[in-house]
């Protein structure tokens, strides 16, 4: 039976979604910098809109991805890799592009750099909401729970990689190098990419052996992030 959402969880969802840009802006001190008012609202609409819309298709999602049992039930590894792959896909990135900004410690990007790089953010957070809307079990930490029905989502973005809620958070990495200018984040962006790959492989290898059906899933669609590379 699916937990019931409460408001004190969507207040801090929001929350959550809220703080980034207003690091980004502390940093930054410009409060006239486009770019970052456009990264904004990419983050807060997509990033919860997303959020309503998986839990429209689902509800008590957003109740179990905050559930303290399921937490504690995840596995060891995870208990370190989910709180810093949340950390390091937003913080680090928005702080060193602000101070970047404030700084002037890149290069001017062209404004064609910065519409890539905005694409790739929509895209990339998009497909990664996509991901939460389409798996019923899609949880902040990884943990099988064949006891609540756990069972494997191949449909929508997991017919294409078998990850694809760490797929579009990465490709948004790389898009917000871009769009805000600031060749000083590909640093944070090395360190979240290696955190996301590290969690996608233990994960993965956890899934084929407790999860019923993935190992023939993973014999269907067998890319984990990148369609013809990984």
């Amino acid at each position: 039976m699916a937990h019931k959402v409460s408001s004190r969880q969507w207040i801090k969802l929001v929350a959550v979604y809220a703080l980034i840009p207003l690091v980004l802006f502390v940093c930054g001190g410009d409060f006239g910098w486009w770019q970052a008012w456009l990264y904004s609202l990419l983050i807060v609409v997509i990033g919860i809109g997303g959020r309503v819309w998986a839990e429209l298709r689902h509800p008590g999602l957003t109740a179990d991805r905050q559930n303290s049992e399921n937490i504690q039930s995840a596995k060891s590894w995870d208990k370190v890799l989910a709180p810093l792959m949340a950390l390091s896909i937003s913080y680090p990135l928005v702080i060193v592009a602000g101070l970047d900004h404030r700084y002037d410690w890149s290069p001017d990007f062209s404004l064609w750099l910065n519409i890539v790089g905005f694409f790739l953010i929509a895209l990339g957070y998009a497909f990664a909401a996509w991901a939460v809307a389409e798996n019923r079990f899609f949880y902040s930490v990884v943990v099988v729970r064949t006891d609540r029905g756990h069972v494997v989502c191949d449909s929508g973005p997991y017919h294409l990689v078998r990850h694809p809620g760490y797929a579009g958070n990465i490709l948004a990495l790389f898009g917000i190098v871009l769009a805000l200018g600031s060749v000083w984040t590909l640093l944070p962006v090395t360190a979240a990419l290696a955190v996301s790959v590290l969690r996608t492989v233990l994960e993965d290898r956890a899934l084929q052996e407790e999860l019923p059906g993935y190992r023939d899933y993973a014999g269907r669609v067998p890319y984990r992030l990148m369609p013809g590379i990984f």
